[in-house]
């Protein structure tokens, strides 16, 4: 999977502190932290399709 890297510009007068922010919302709203934080560590297979499972239980309902 490819992933693209997370850019903000910051604005004539912006405060480095709202860029910041602006930043870190929109690499939440991207799922990069949450793809860094899965890929941490090693998960095995079996692991990987319960908690797949449990997922769509859980969007079932």
């Amino acid at each position: 999977m490819m992933m693209m890297m997370a850019e903000v510009e910051v604005n004539v007068g912006e405060s480095i502190e709202s860029a910041l922010k602006r930043f870190k919302k929109k690499i939440q709203k991207a799922g990069i932290l949450s793809e860094i934080k899965r890929r941490e560590r090693y998960e095995p297979p079996s692991l990987k399709r319960k908690r797949k499972a449990q997922a769509a239980r859980k969007r079932k309902r």
